[in-house]
């Protein structure tokens, strides 16, 4: 009895030894190398290119997402207007195809007032940022393509954003910025505040725009999410013109302060 408790006191011993020399030849599992264990029984480069194999594919899953982050009806002084901002992508991790689409229909002048789409393609250049550029078209007001750069991710302090640039098919530079921010008053009960501008480098006349920042967009809505997928809301939406761009919307007969009253649904799959 006390010859076995020997051996296997010694055998533990032993195995103790060798795993502190392992150890210290190839460094710790927290250290640059993680999971390199492996390396004290196989070839290290051959290790080495196995777990860089692994680390590329893991993230390379795809996956798909559709979502209709504003679906409302918005009204102002009798006047309603259907409005969309939705968007899909498909991908992995580091590369995706993001297809964006927004508009504004009218209910009175029974009209598609405004209607673009653009075609992504992103790639992740941090762990919470994704540089992307693609195309946008615009079918309403006027039919014109875009060259687009922009960048989407999560800011510090949970903030949603996205901007970009674009390049018209005849010179024109505009830009855009959003920012949303989830503030949950329960589980279900979110309170998301909504922020957006617009940015042009020069006039542009024929689509109500002056240099300079043309229109800034500030509103807050509640929903509730019956469940994750599909969340009805109510809010209050401010949208603001400036400069040039306010003095032309004035003159075709528009009005360049506006608040409007919002309903709608936020839904994906």
């Amino acid at each position: 009895m006390h010859r076995t408790l020997f051996s296997a006191f010694a055998a533990l011993a032993i195995a103790t030894g060798a795993s502190a020399q392992t150890h210290d030849q190839h460094g710790d599992a927290s250290g640059d190398k993680p999971w390199s264990q492996a390396d004290a029984y196989f070839d290290p480069a051959e290790m080495d290119a196995a777990r860089a194999h692994a680390q590329g594919h893991s993230g390379d899953t795809p996956f798909a997402m559709v979502r209709f982050d504003r679906l409302e009806a918005q009204s102002s002084d009798g006047e309603t207007v259907g409005v969309w901002d939705a968007d899909a992508w498909y991908g992995g991790d580091i590369n995706k195809v993001w297809l964006k689409t927004e508009g504004e229909y009218s209910f009175e002048e029974n009209d598609l007032e405004e209607a673009e789409v653009q075609l992504l393609w992103s790639r992740a250049i941090s762990r919470y940022f994704d540089l992307q550029t693609g195309v946008r078209y615009d079918f309403e007001p006027d039919g014109l393509a875009h060259a687009v750069l922009g960048v989407q991710g999560l800011a510090p302090y949970w903030f949603e954003v996205d901007g970009a640039a674009f390049l018209s098919e005849e010179g024109d530079l505009t830009a855009s910025f959003e920012a949303e921010y989830e503030l949950l008053l329960t589980n279900r009960l979110i309170l998301q505040p909504r922020l957006a501008a617009g940015f042009s480098a020069q006039d542009i006349p024929e689509r109500e725009l002056g240099s300079g920042l043309t229109n800034l967009q500030a509103g807050l809505r509640l929903r509730y999410e019956f469940v994750r997928e599909f969340a009805p809301y109510i809010g209050v939406e401010h949208s603001a013109s400036f400069g040039r761009t306010a003095d032309l919307i004035e003159a075709a007969g528009g009005e360049a302060d506006e608040t409007r009253f919002v309903i709608g649904i936020r839904t994906w799959y």
